[in-house]
């Protein structure tokens, strides 16, 4: 069995609308509390980070699962979205939304086209960041499958 280790520091030099910073080994940023939040809204934020987790691992999977298969693609974008709830005081990171949109070569097949449907649903169920949500955080998929020129 392998396990990664990842590290990150943080510091926190405040109260809650205080600026703060966290460093990975490729990440250097930033943080504080959003202004939906009534925060400073300086460098980035837990539910944007949470959210990039998110987009991230699932469009990586995607993209590794094309590649395994053999499809090429012309391109993978997708827009994510989270929604948080307030009720009462109390923030709930309620659901994600991905919108994968994955364009393959014009010469594709259409088997090639309904394994790259069936990919993008398998990603979202295999990414690990969303295999430790499930349960907690609904994720939703509104992926499209084309060929480029349609």
């Amino acid at each position: 069995m392998a396990e990664h280790l990842f590290t990150l520091k943080a510091d926190w030099p405040g109260l809650r609308n205080d600026v703060g910073s966290i460093e990975a080994e490729n990440l250097r940023t930033k943080i504080s509390v959003p202004p939906e939040m009534d925060g400073p809204g300086i460098g980035t934020n837990p539910d944007e980070m949470l959210l990039g987790a998110a987009a991230t691992c699932y469009i990586i999977t995607l993209a590794a699962m094309l590649e395994r298969a053999g499809i090429d693609k012309q391109s993978l974008r997708m827009e994510s979205e989270a929604a948080v709830d307030v009720t009462n005081g109390v923030f709930t990171y309620k659901r994600i939304t991905h919108r994968p949109v994955l364009v393959l070569e014009r010469g594709a097949t259409e088997s090639e086209v309904e394994k790259a449907q069936g990919f993008a649903v398998k990603a979202e169920e295999s990414c690990m960041i969303s295999r430790a949500l499930r349960g907690n955080v609904e994720i939703r998929l509104e992926e499209k499958v084309r060929r480029a020129g349609e």
